[in-house]
């Protein structure tokens, strides 16, 4: 489904990012590996290569400015070309509003919002103009699009999550608006919004796992009881897997989604009907 086309999948160390990897790789694409942390991002690629797919890992933080050029520089190198960009990377870094500070705010934006921006941006010549100089020259165009990750938290809002669910509808009028600047050269963008996905992000609290952000440690995962009333207010009765979350990024940058564009798609088990 995705013979000679490259994907470069963010946040692709764990989770859903490493599920839709793996995926893509499956499919037939080379993908382009990304995490923050590099251990992960060479596990996943090891992973890949021994079921016989092509991947390259290319570790760093989405949140640095100067990185977006350099992965797609790094795709490039590898690969020639760029066919699919997923910009699944992201945190949490949950409060009330009236308790969170400027730094807890700003950070969540820049990682939902301004990444995936400055990531769009940067794949422009790749994508928006290998697209026009193709159409220019009455060749093929090669598929392209931009597959960006929401939240029903974004769609619907949700208690102490301010921060997070502003970022997640952010890049829902992101999408939108690409799909309209890109479209006339047949790249299409749509986004992902996830529900309860069973991920580290999403489990017990009382485990105590945290992640560094800045000079920060700050935990992650939501309240157990939360997490035992999520199935009751799912239609499926459970949470969905990193691998179904991943099927619907794969779907969205598939020759069947060939005539989608500038939709948000909900993978939510029905949550939010």
């Amino acid at each position: 489904m995705f013979q000679d086309q490259v994907a470069i999948v963010t946040g692709a160390g764990r989770g859903i990012g490493a599920a839709a990897a793996k995926l893509f790789a499956q499919y037939g694409a080379k993908v382009v590996v990304n995490d923050l942390d590099a251990a992960p991002c060479a596990e996943v690629v090891a992973e890949i290569k021994a079921a016989g797919g092509e991947a390259t890992a290319v570790p760093g933080s989405v949140t640095d400015p100067q990185f977006p050029d350099q992965l797609m520089q790094a795709a490039i190198a590898a690969y020639g070309k760029i066919n699919i960009l997923v910009n699944n990377a992201g945190f949490t870094w949950d409060g009330m509003l009236h308790k969170m500070s400027d730094e807890q705010w700003q950070a969540v934006l820049d990682i939902h919002a301004t990444a995936p921006f400055r990531l769009i941006r940067a794949a422009a010549p790749y994508m928006r103009e290998a697209a026009k100089a193709e159409k220019e020259a009455g060749g093929p165009v090669e598929p392209r699009c931009i597959v960006n990750v929401s939240s029903t938290s974004g769609l619907h809002g949700n208690v102490g999550q301010i921060n997070y669910a502003t970022g997640k509808m952010g890049i829902v009028g992101l999408t939108k608006t690409v799909a309209k600047e890109w479209g006339a050269f047949g790249v299409r963008c749509n986004a992902v919004a996830f529900g309860f996905i069973d991920t580290r992000m999403t489990q017990a609290k009382e485990k105590g796992e945290t992640i560094a952000i800045g000079d920060k440690e700050v935990a992650i995962g939501i309240p157990n009881q939360m997490r035992q009333m999520a199935p009751m207010l799912i239609p499926l009765g459970r949470p969905g897997t990193p691998e179904e979350a991943a099927g619907g990024i794969l779907l969205l940058a598939s020759p069947l989604a060939a005539y989608i564009t500038g939709h948000t798609l909900e993978v939510t088990g029905g949550a939010g009907i």
